[in-house]
């Protein structure tokens, strides 16, 4: 298998709630989007991320759509200084994003903070002073 993700989907709960939070307050762009489409495509650089609706995403990996809590990932975006984290970080809760940890100095010597999207996703916002990932 070639170490590389090609697309992360999320189920979201309420899609125009999701394409209006990544689209229009994140300002990720779209792919072949139409108003009425079941599932969203935004291009990233070096991957995807679409936006699906929970349930039907549940239903076709085949497990149950309940759940609720830590769902023992997080998304990751980084940027190249603090100052810029901070940006980010508010440009976010502008589109409705939830603060869960402020950016601040962190452990590892670098500085990030996580907010979640609408449907409860964790996204760090990061910088690194160690390896460029921007």
């Amino acid at each position: 298998m070639k170490p590389k993700v090609g697309l992360i989907g999320l189920g979201v709960r309420d899609l125009e709630r999701a394409l209006r939070f990544y689209r229009d307050g994140l300002g990720f762009p779209t792919h072949n989007y139409k108003d009425g489409d079941a599932i969203v495509f935004f291009r990233m650089e070096g991957s995807w991320l679409s936006v699906y609706g929970w349930d039907a995403l549940a239903a076709d990996a085949e497990v149950p759509a309940e759940g609720s809590g830590f769902r023992g990932f997080t998304l990751a975006h980084n940027e190249p200084s603090a100052a810029d984290v901070d940006r980010v970080f508010a440009e976010a809760l502008a589109a409705g994003a939830t603060a869960v940890k402020q950016p601040q100095k962190v452990f590892w010597g670098g500085y990030s903070g996580y907010f979640a999207d609408p449907d409860g996703h964790l996204w760090e916002v990061a910088y690194n002073p160690f390896t460029d990932l921007t």
